[in-house]
């Protein structure tokens, strides 16, 4: 592997904490905290050496630091056996870790604006992503929603790194009732915000990009898909996004992503190949008739 490329290591848990309604961990993993960009993962084996539980764990990096040559911590909330058996881990335990995967979130050149959309657990990444852009000069503004208070992922920590923070639950349990996109258009038109950056469920993520494109601002997304292999092997993560040259292929979110530009990702699709991507059954025909189109144009000197 690269100096920059991912490593695989055997790393000894630090800490397991409590945070409201998730689990994190921290592990001793110089290699990865040396290598780690704001938006990117880890892969990790759950259920020990010799475990029936064969595919790994994508989990988001919530934070590194310097501690112990450099440590690792990641969140989750306990949903399966795989995510339950993490739970239990131990300070000194052993866990196999793959990391940092993906492609992290892009930095502005220059001071700009920026608010930060999470939703519930998909929140974490955004935390690294606050104290880079507060590093460059940036304004920082957090809109943090989830289904009810002890998912609103570290409101306190959100504070303290922003200029302003904004909650909402679905409940109204904590902060303003609603969605985060109801509350988003209000924050950006008072932060003045060049850029939004979000990390959570696919649905609130598009409607986040949405609201980003009826403002006609820049929208940065990392996408949440369930990922076997987190190398870019498996084809089990891809989502329809639209290219540079206007084709939609169907990308890797664990090796193209996560992070994409939020205007490319086809959110209405995903879940689906579209008839119109690049390879499946819709594109030949579409590229027949493109070509008969071109070709009768050239005929009749339009092209």
């Amino acid at each position: 592997m690269s100096e920059n490329g991912p490593v695989q290591t055997r790393s000894p848990v630090l800490t397991v904490r409590r945070v409201d309604a998730y689990h994190a961990i921290t592990v001793v993993a110089p290699q990865i905290a040396e290598r780690f960009r704001s938006g990117q993962f880890l892969s990790v084996g759950v259920g020990g050496e010799h475990s029936s539980m064969l595919l790994r764990r994508p989990f988001a990096i919530h934070d590194v630091k310097p501690d112990y040559g450099g440590t690792v911590e990641f969140l989750f909330a306990v949903r399966g056996a795989g995510t339950a058996w993490l739970a239990e881990r131990r300070s000194r335990d052993l866990i196999d870790i793959v990391g940092p995967l993906g492609r992290p979130f892009p930095l502005p050149r220059d001071p700009v604006n920026c608010v930060l959309v999470g939703g519930g657990s998909g929140a974490a990444p955004l935390f690294p992503l606050a104290h880079a852009l507060r590093r460059r000069g940036c304004r920082v503004d957090f809109v943090l929603g989830a289904a009810s208070a002890d998912r609103v992922f570290s409101a306190i920590s959100a504070r303290r790194i922003a200029e302003t923070a904004t909650f909402t639950t679905d409940d109204g349990s904590f902060g303003v009732r609603g969605r985060v996109t109801d509350a988003l258009e209000r924050v950006v038109a008072d932060a003045r915000s060049d850029v939004v950056y979000a990390c959570g469920p696919m649905p609130m993520l598009g409607r986040v990009a949405a609201a980003a494109a009826r403002m006609d601002i820049p929208v940065q997304v990392a996408v949440e898909e369930d990922m076997a292999c987190g190398t870019g092997l498996c084809m089990s993560c891809v989502v329809p996004v639209v290219g540079e040259d206007g084709i939609t292929r169907m990308a890797r979110a664990c090796l193209d992503g996560p992070v994409f530009r939020g205007e490319r990702v086809r959110f209405d699709d995903v879940g689906t190949i579209p008839f119109d991507a690049l390879g499946a059954p819709g594109w030949k025909a579409r590229a027949d008739e493109q070509g008969a189109t071109g070709a009768a144009d050239r005929e009749a000197g339009c092209a």
